[in-house]
């Protein structure tokens, strides 16, 4: 028998890697929600509006706009869930956290949008303006899960809360952020929402640590499809996600190359959404950062096609 050459023996020796399950016809595509961020110009604002209209047709389960640190983008960020609300067939979410404002100031904003229709709200504690330490301000809520009770006493909210599959920076703990979860859950959340991160093993680590703890409400992975390899690596050393050496080699070269980070950027979160799909994941949140072409992408190979009318304005 001829001697096997050393690519022989690797591929003989190798692990034997199964293909990723194909969606079956009759199978229904996961259910999508996607984030934006209230624009600060008018040349943002149009921006904005586009990527909501790219991806309305995709009949998101909802939509969500963020709430800047102390409170900074309320006003953006009521104007924005508003007209969601008032020009479209899409079911808004807006952000609300405990920073910078009295527990009086918080229940009106969030019976605000009540008046506005608004009906589901991701309950955040939220960061210090300037990136300091985080304190409770007074007379305040001081963390999500009282948040989250308080807004149980305006309304009957769907309440939506942040979860960290590699432990919030601030947290002392992995157990005792678990145990921050379990809290804001017990007070009236409906659903958690994760940090985004790049390596789907955290993720279905963490669900198994959740489950272990007796946690069975949806945590949907919050998914951040990369097209700026160096930003994306500067905000996650800020918010503790960690970045695999592998992903920053898939980027190298592609600095003056925008048409390559993009395809490169779309495999990688393919990549990602399938193999949570083949784990059985069946929702998911993205991160948009108000450009929707590489999300737009992504939904359509999880199976999620567009709607006849789209339903934005």
């Amino acid at each position: 028998m001829a001697k096997l050459t050393p690519t022989l023996q690797r591929w003989m020796a190798g692990e034997r890697i199964g293909p990723l399950p194909a969606r079956q016809a009759d199978q229904a595509p996961p259910q999508l929600s996607f984030e934006f961020f209230p624009p600060r110009t008018e040349a943002l604002e149009q921006q904005l509006w586009a990527c909501i209209r790219r991806l309305a047709p995709l009949r998101p389960r909802f939509v969500s706009v963020t709430y800047g640190a102390g409170g900074s983008t309320h006003a953006r960020t009521h104007a924005t869930v508003s007209r969601l609300a008032a020009e479209t067939d899409l079911v808004p979410a807006a952000h609300l956290t405990c920073v910078g404002a009295t527990r009086e100031e918080v229940d009106a904003v969030a019976r605000g949008y009540r008046e506005a229709g608004v009906r589901h709200i991701v309950a955040l504690r939220g960061d210090a303006p300037g990136g300091g330490a985080y304190a409770p301000h007074p007379g305040g809520y001081d963390y999500a899960c009282d948040l989250v009770a308080g807004l149980r006493r305006i309304g009957d909210f769907e309440i939506s809360v942040a979860a960290y599959p590699e432990t919030h920076p601030a947290a002392r703990s992995p157990e005792d952020d678990l145990d921050n979860l379990r809290r804001k859950l017990d007070a009236g959340a409906t659903r958690a929402i994760t940090q985004y991160f790049f390596d789907t093993a955290t993720y279905l680590r963490f669900l198994d640590r959740c489950l272990a703890a007796g946690i069975t409400a949806p945590i949907v992975p919050g998914i951040m499809p990369v097209s700026n390899y160096a930003q994306a690596a500067r905000f996650s050393a800020m918010c503790g996600t960690a970045v695999p050496a592998w992903l920053g080699h898939l980027f190298e070269g592609t600095e003056e190359d925008p048409e390559i980070r993009r395809i490169v950027a779309s495999i990688v979160a393919a990549e990602q959404v399938r193999t949570l799909q083949a784990n059985g994941v069946d929702e998911f949140h993205f991160y948009t950062l108000n450009r929707p072409d590489l999300t737009y992408a992504i939904a359509h190979i999880l199976g999620v096609r567009p709607a006849t009318a789209s339903g934005a304005a």
